[in-house]
């Protein structure tokens, strides 16, 4: 029997798309260049030390970009990239999947 083999790229996008919080990093940043502080909020079930090394991972992939602003107190904010603006299509539709085929969860507050 002949095994399909996954393309190499496709497998390291996957990787890096399903590390738990990333997907969730980036659609929140899809809105807009974010401080660290907003995205924490957006996202209350992670912790401000993952969501430090999720930024840097990103950051790493050249998905986000990190700008510091030299004011008192120094301002820092998260962009996505052209690579990661490209990502706008993906999730939006798995936004629409998501809508058409899941069911509807409350939210535990």
């Amino acid at each position: 029997m002949e095994r399909n083999l996954l393309c190499p790229r496709f497998e390291k996008a996957v990787e890096i798309l399903s590390k738990r919080w990333t997907s969730l990093i980036v659609f929140q940043l899809l809105s807009g260049p974010q401080r660290f502080i907003n995205i924490d909020q957006a996202l209350p079930n992670l912790s401000g030390k993952v969501l430090s090394e999720r930024l840097k991972e990103l950051e790493h992939e050249g998905i986000v970009k990190r700008v510091v602003f030299p004011e008192s107190p120094v301002r820092i904010e998260y962009s996505l990239t052209d690579k990661g603006l490209a990502l706008a299509p993906i999730f939006g539709e798995i936004a629409k999947w998501s809508q058409e085929w899941l069911p509807v969860q409350e939210q535990v507050v």
